[in-house]
C-alpha cells in the first residue's frame, strides 16, 4: 500500500487508501425532525471503512449538519426563551490583576446554562442541538480569563522555552492505528480545503482533508507559515497541547460552564455574546462564513478564513472572539447526554464535566468539549457560534479552525467568601 501525494494550490495533500479497523465505527450527525433525509450525512446509518486520515477527519470536526425541530423553535422567545432565568452575579469583586493585562476578571455567579433550538428566529440556526438541553441552573466561582485566544506569538514562546512537540508534529503510533503499515503513519493534521464548486453538504471529506506536515507552524500544510500572523489564534493544537501550554503559563483550560458564563457576559439566554441579532446596526460582530458554504467565503465580515484576534468588539466582560474565528478547547470530557444528569431543582456548583466521554455518533472516540464556533460557522450548515451550543473533538486531533484560551483562579484568604445564589 502506497501513500499518494497530490498537489492542490501548492499544498501537499495526503490521501491514504481505506483500511478497515475493526475497533472503529465512524458516523456523522444524522438528520432529524422535518429535515429531508437526502440532506443528511450519507454515512450516518452504516459503518464505514476507516483509515488514518478518515479517523482524524471524522473525529476532529464539530461542524456537522443536523435536522431542525419546529417544536423547539416555539420555546425560543425574546432574551432566549422561557427556560432562561436572570443571571445573578456574585458579590465578590476581585482586585485588578496588574501583572497581566491580557486577562479579564469574570465575577462568577448563577446563570441558566444551555440552549434551545433557535430555528424560526431571525438570524437563528438550523440545528437541533439536542446536546445543549435541558437548560439548567449553574453557579461558578469568579476567575480570570484570557481576553483573546492564545496567539501564535504566545504559543511560540512556550515552545521555545520548553521544546514542546505538538501532537500534529508527532508520527502516529501503531497502537493508535493497529494494522496500518509503518510507512503510512505520517505526522500531519486536518485542514479545511474548500472545493472549487458548490457541493452537496452530505460528505465532509469534500472540504476536509488530512495533510502531511500540517501543524501549528504550518496550519494549512507544508507550503504555509505564520509570517504576518503572530497575532492570529494558534490552531492545529490538540487538547493535550492546549492543556500543556496552560500548565506552563500557570493557568488551566476553562470548564465548559465557566466558558459559557464568561461568553454570556452577565446576560441571560441571548443567542450571541453581544445580543440576539447576528449583526448590530448592520455591522458583523464575529468572523464567520458568508457566501456559499463550503466553496466560497465572500468575506462580508472582513475576513476569509482565520483572522487576527481583537478585530471585532469584545463582549461585556472584555472578551474577544467568543463566537467565530476559532473553536476553543474546554477542560471537560464531552457527553451528548451530560445535561440530563443535572437536578432541575438545584443549582449545580462549579460542574467539571462528566468522568468519561461518549458521543453516540462515534462511540469509540474520546472527545473533549469545544466552544464558540469558528470562521466556518454559517446558517447554511453549522450555527454553533451561538452561546449555548456545544462542539466536540477527539482529544488528540487538531484542525486549522480550533484553538483555545486559558483561565486562572484567584487566591482566597480567610476573609474572602463567595456567596452562592440559591434561587433557580
Amino acid at each position: 500500500m502506497k501513500i499518494k501525494l497530490t498537489h492542490i494550490t501548492g499544498i501537499s495533500l495526503l490521501t491514504i487508501p481505506a483500511i478497515f479497523l475493526a475497533s472503529f465505527v465512524f458516523q456523522s450527525c444524522s438528520s432529524s425532525g422535518n429535515k429531508d433525509n437526502s440532506s443528511s450525512d450519507s454515512t450516518s446509518s452504516r459503518p464505514v471503512a476507516a483509515s488514518t486520515a478518515g479517523f482524524k477527519i471524522k473525529a476532529a470536526i464539530s461542524c456537522t449538519k443536523n435536522g431542525m425541530i419546529r417544536e423547539d423553535s416555539i420555546l425560543y422567545m425574546h432574551q432566549g426563551g422561557e427556560a432562561f432565568k436572570p443571571t445573578v452575579i456574585s458579590v465578590l469583586n476581585a482586585a485588578a490583576d496588574k501583572t497581566n493585562a491580557d486577562m479579564a476578571w469574570i465575577p462568577g455567579g448563577t446563570f441558566s446554562m444551555g440552549g434551545v433550538n433557535p430555528t424560526g428566529i431571525t438570524d437563528g440556526g438550523m440545528e437541533a442541538m439536542d446536546d445543549a438541553r435541558p437548560v439548567h441552573r449553574v453557579f461558578v466561582d469568579g476567575f480570570y480569563m484570557d481576553k483573546t485566544e492564545v496567539t501564535n506569538a504566545q504559543f511560540a514562546k512556550f515552545v521555545k522555552a520548553t521544546g514542546y512537540v505538538t501532537v500534529a508534529e508527532q508520527k502516529p503510533t501503531a497502537e493508535e492505528f493497529p494494522g496500518v503499515p509503518a510507512e503510512d503513519l505520517v505526522a500531519g493534521s486536518v485542514v479545511f480545503t474548500p472545493p472549487n464548486h458548490k457541493v452537496q453538504l452530505n460528505d465532509i471529506s469534500q472540504w476536509w482533508s488530512y495533510q502531511k506536515g500540517a501543524d501549528w507552524k504550518h496550519p494549512l500544510g507544508p507550503g504555509s507559515d505564520l509570517r504576518g500572523k503572530e497575532n492570529y489564534p494558534v490552531v492545529q493544537v490538540a487538547w493535550e497541547d492546549a492543556a500543556a501550554y496552560a500548565k506552563w503559563a500557570g493557568k488551566r483550560l476553562p470548564t465548559e460552564a465557566e466558558w459559557e458564563f464568561a461568553a454570556r457576559g452577565g446576560k441571560a439566554g441571548e443567542l450571541y455574546p453581544w445580543g440576539n441579532q447576528l449583526k448590530q446596526d448592520g455591522h458583523w460582530m464575529a468572523n464567520t462564513f458568508q457566501g456559499s458554504f463550503p466553496d466560497r467565503d465572500n468575506a462580508e465580515d472582513g475576513e476569509a478564513g482565520l483572522g487576527p484576534v481583537k478585530k471585532y468588539p469584545a463582549n461585556a466582560y472584555g472578551l474577544y472572539d467568543m463566537a467565530g474565528n476559532a473553536w476553543e478547547w474546554c477542560a471537560d470530557w464531552y457527553r451528548n447526554d451530560y445535561y440530563n444528569s443535572f437536578n432541575p431543582n438545584t443549582v449545580a456548583r462549579n460542574p467539571g464535566g462528566p468522568s468519561s466521554s461518549f458521543d453516540p455518533l462515534e462511540p469509540g472516540q474520546k472527545k473533549k468539549v469545544q466552544r464558540g464556533g469558528s470562521f466556518l460557522c454559517t446558517d447554511q450548515y453549522c450555527t454553533r457560534y451561538m452561546v449555548g451550543s456545544r462542539g466536540k473533538g477527539e482529544y488528540r486531533s487538531a484542525t486549522n479552525h480550533v484553538g483555545f484560551r486559558c483561565v486562572r483562579d484567584i487566591k482566597h484568604d480567610h476573609n474572602t467568601t463567595q456567596a452562592t445564589a440559591n434561587s433557580l
